[in-house]
């Protein structure tokens, strides 16, 4: 019993260190890694370009995770985001994680997630990250999740 427990902790302990290793980000460029990192305003299009909600990007131990909010006024729409930065480069940066979005009429009215890798870019002089997957994978719709610079 207890070499089965001594094991059991080993196992964990070994899986936490080795998932802590494979999320930490490759940073290409510190510039974008500072503009990256704090507080930011977050959009989804179908909820509002007036009324923004917020993500959050922190680094502990390497890892820097990212976590937001935008809700709809008046409905129950939401945007959510959640998961970790793998990658972060001048113009661009790759999330592994979920998005989830509710839109009253889209997917009719029922969540939709996205899940895995996912890019966020700036082109051209727009002061914000969009999500490079545009494409709502619930309806034939196009969403643009942008995330602001602070």
């Amino acid at each position: 019993m207890k070499r089965a427990a001594i094991l059991i902790i080993f196992l964990f302990a070994g899986s936490a260190v080795n998932l802590a290793q494979q999320q930490r980000a490759v940073v290409t460029d510190r510039t974008a890694e500072k503009m990256l990192l704090g507080r930011h305003l977050l959009s989804l299009q179908w909820i509002s370009w007036d009324h923004f909600g917020s993500a959050v990007v922190t680094k502990k131990n390497g890892v820097y995770s990212i976590k937001g909010e935008q809700k709809g006024r008046g409905n129950s729409d939401y945007l959510k985001i959640e998961g970790v930065i793998t990658r972060i480069e001048k113009k661009e940066f790759t999330f592994e994680g979920v998005i989830e979005t509710k839109i009253t009429h889209i997917n009719g009215g029922l969540p939709c997630r996205r899940e895995g890798q996912m890019i966020f870019r700036i082109t051209g002089k727009r002061k914000y990250w969009r999500l490079v997957e545009m494409d709502n994978p619930c309806e034939a719709v196009t969403d643009y999740v942008d995330i602001y610079f602070r």
